[in-house]
């Protein structure tokens, strides 16, 4: 079983039009919004339900977990 939130939050941001970018330090990726027209980090170890809807608030996506 995987803990956290990474799987549902990459599926959200794909379904929301965000795309992968880069990676970025330690188990961090950069994303990229087209609703926001901005970049933002992702934290592969996200564990948090606030920091899951931090990121979706972040791509401009109305999903909450």
């Amino acid at each position: 079983m995987v803990r956290g939130y990474y799987a549902q939050i990459v599926a959200a941001l794909r379904a929301g039009g965000c795309v992968y970018k880069r990676a970025g330090k330690g188990d961090h990726e950069i994303w990229y919004s087209p609703l926001t027209q901005r970049s933002f980090t992702l934290d592969k170890g996200s564990l948090s339900r606030h920091t899951a809807n931090a990121v979706m608030k972040q791509a401009g996506i109305d999903k909450k977990f």
